[in-house]
């Protein structure tokens, strides 16, 4: 399955300022790497139970939205983890706004998720000494589901005009979280990008459960967008699960897997974003 936007000349800008990007290209420092600007946004603060503190949330909302009536749609939400002004939701925020621009996607709402404690949030429990060494706290993924779920979705609900419609994007450690959610709660989110997730998590075990848990779906409609880079423990992971989609996809899920071994870890996410939204809000 190839990208739609790989024969595009125009669209093969998404290495540069058209769609932005956090991650320097291949042989620029970061002392000259071009800064994404951070795009026209409102910020507000969650009050959480589910996690037991506060979280700062950042809301990038179309043109169309803020235009003056008669313009008073309601808009899907595309949320993401890594959502900081120092995160990725600068450039994800502006990839929106120009594939908005161009007309190749609808208008959506972005909501960026800013982290406190990043290794905590996004993983799941582990059986594995190494996993539960990269930080004071892994495996709190359920409780930032919740999070979600029970206080934020309500809250963005709540401040602003929204369909049903829900995505999620993210890549690393928050692809994983993704792909969990995807597999353990399918309907939280109608499409779901995950680049570069960390399916070795767990020893695999994400995946080792993924025949038996998708044999459990309705046949809602829902999307899917996987891709890896050339990381050998991820792409090995991804592939597998791909696998397993081939031989058990449930009926209403459109999946797309993007093996992309050109890719690096640091540089996926700039170059499969705007193929990866199109797939999903095309």
């Amino acid at each position: 399955m190839t990208s739609p936007f790989r024969q595009s000349p125009l669209l093969l800008l998404c290495t540069g300022v058209l769609f932005g990007c956090g991650t320097p290209a291949a042989g620029v420092t970061p002392a000259t790497a071009p800064v994404d600007a951070v795009p026209v946004h409102e910020s507000f603060t969650v009050e959480s139970g589910a996690l037991g503190e506060a979280r700062r949330i950042n809301v990038y909302t179309p043109p169309s939205y803020r235009a003056a009536p008669p313009a008073r749609t309601a808009l899907p939400v595309l949320y993401m983890p890594d959502g900081g002004l120092d995160e990725d939701f600068p450039h994800v925020a502006n990839t929106v706004d120009s594939l908005i621009a161009l007309g190749v996607i609808r208008p959506v709402i972005v909501v960026g998720i800013p982290n406190t404690q990043r290794r905590r949030d996004l993983t799941g429990p582990t059986r594995v000494a190494t996993d539960s060494a990269i930080a004071p706290r892994v495996g709190g993924s359920a409780a930032f589901r919740r999070f979600i779920r029970q206080e934020l979705m309500p809250e963005i609900e709540r401040r602003y005009r929204t369909t049903p419609e829900r995505a999620i994007i993210g890549e690393s450690l928050a692809g994983l979280f993704i792909v969990e959610t995807f597999l353990e709660e399918p309907s939280l989110f109608t499409h779901y990008v995950a680049l570069d997730p960390s399916v070795w998590w767990d020893k695999g075990a994400l995946v080792d459960s993924a025949e038996a848990t998708l044999r459990t779906f309705n046949s809602e409609p829902r999307t899917l967008y996987l891709a890896n880079s050339d990381v050998a423990d991820i792409a090995a992971g991804t592939a597998r699960l791909a696998a397993v989609l081939r031989a058990s996809a449930p009926q209403g899920l459109r999946w797309r897997y993007e093996p992309r071994p050109d890719l690096t870890h640091a540089t996926i996410f700039c170059a499969l974003k705007p193929a990866a939204l199109v797939d999903a809000l095309r």
